[in-house]
């Protein structure tokens, strides 16, 4: 048996292929679209045109049975910007719900809904998250009933931080269909293009990741076919008897989704740890102070080498969950949250180091480090908190509940 952590040459051509784009058409424009706080659609349909965004991309990235060329592709996007790169990569979510919870003749019908075409690119949300349940998927208000007479579900409530919501041509939408099973009363449903009811007024002008869209979405009486149903309804009627006879849960939709895309989000807060320690070094080589390089003092050179440290054991922590997540190999010690966890602290860690190390400039919008500081804060907050990553490893290790 043997062991290696190289990367073959698929991946090496892949990584090497995403970084090409990010550094001459990501990193030109990620000050231009920060500041206009717009989707980028000029480089969502580059992206495509050059087979980088699609759900070909996706399924290509998927066969890989190591589980690694979704987190390096990721890493990569991120490392040029992380705005446009969630602006290219939130519609992988959605379609995360979609294979999470989904039948094949739905991801046929579906997947490609999400993405478009190259001449007329769409993107997709995922709408879990509420203004009151966030963290707590349990606490979900959002409901889905049945019409049994037009064989349709209507759905009712208001989703709260969508990436791309509004703005979508598919929306995933987590609902309740059973209010006292708790999360295990919930289920996820497609939102169609056009479907009449589903709203969002406004975008949210966030902190950080402004070239990606965010906003509220508010669901009136929204009426979808029941083949919108993931999974279908025989399925869902199976799961919520048992659930009512007390057997024991298999997962809840939702966290299924999040599990499968921890990994992938830790490579994101990777790549944006990794630039700046990048634009750091650069910086230390070619910055002086007293007629030498500041890199040649001891407290800046160390810095960096632990930043680079940090990074690099952040990294190794996603691999090994993407293999796992790839390999059904079970989180038995939360290792998904673990590496969701780990890469988040580097990133706010490590940006905020990099601003050290450039000084004044750092805090100033001239430099990018500025820009990498604020896209970083939100892998402490969104697909659960670091209190929530915490909890989940704690709970696996335990074996106990922990409240």
């Amino acid at each position: 048996m043997s062991f290696s952590l190289e990367l073959n040459e698929e991946q090496r051509d892949l990584r090497d292929w995403v970084r090409g784009f990010a550094d001459k058409v990501i990193r030109p424009a990620a000050r231009e679209w920060d500041e206009r706080e717009e989707t980028p659609w000029p480089i969502i349909q580059e992206a495509a045109r050059i087979g980088l965004y699609g759900f070909e991309t996706v399924a290509t990235f998927w066969a890989d049975e190591t589980g690694l060329s979704l987190p390096i592709a990721n890493e990569e996007l991120f490392r040029g910007d992380g705005g446009i790169g969630m602006s290219i990569f939130g519609t992988t979510l959605a379609v995360a719900g979609i294979f999470s919870a989904g039948t094949p003749d739905q991801l046929a019908e579906w997947v490609p809904e999400c993405y478009g075409d190259v001449d007329d690119p769409k993107v997709a949300a995922f709408c879990s998250s509420e203004p009151e349940a966030g963290s707590d998927v349990s606490a979900m208000r959002t409901r889905a009933v049945y019409d049994e007479a037009t064989d349709e579900w209507v759905l009712s409530g208001q989703k709260a931080w969508a990436t791309n919501g509004g703005i979508a041509n598919i929306h995933v939408v987590q609902a309740v269909v059973d209010p006292e099973l708790g999360s295990r009363g919930q289920a996820a449903f497609v939102v169609p293009p056009d479907t009449p009811g589903l709203s969002a007024p406004g975008r949210i002008h966030k902190h950080g990741l402004r070239a990606s869209h965010t906003a509220d979405v508010f669901l009136d009486d929204v009426r979808v076919p029941g083949r919108c149903l993931l999974g279908g309804k025989d399925k869902l009627d199976e799961r919520l008897a048992r659930a009512r006879e007390g057997a024991k849960a298999s997962g809840q939709a939702a966290m299924r989704t999040f599990e499968l895309s921890r990994p992938t989000v830790g490579a994101q807060a990777i790549g944006i740890a990794q630039a700046a320690y990048e634009e750091a070094l650069d910086y230390a080589r070619q910055r002086k102070t007293f007629g030498r390089p500041i890199i040649d003092n001891q407290s800046i050179a160390f810095t960096l080498a632990d930043m680079r440290t940090e990074i690099d054991a952040a990294r190794l922590l996603v691999w090994r969950a993407a293999w796992m997540g790839r390999n059904a190999v079970p989180f038995t010690a939360g290792e998904g949250s673990m590496s969701k966890l780990k890469a988040g602290r580097v990133a706010t860690w490590a940006t905020e180091r990099a601003i050290q190390i450039l000084g004044g400039n750092g805090y100033t919008r001239e430099f990018p480090v500025e820009r990498m500081h604020r896209d970083a804060k939100i892998y402490d907050i969104f697909e659960g908190t670091e209190q929530i990553q915490q909890l989940v490893v704690a709970r696996s290790i335990s074996g106990q509940h922990i409240d």
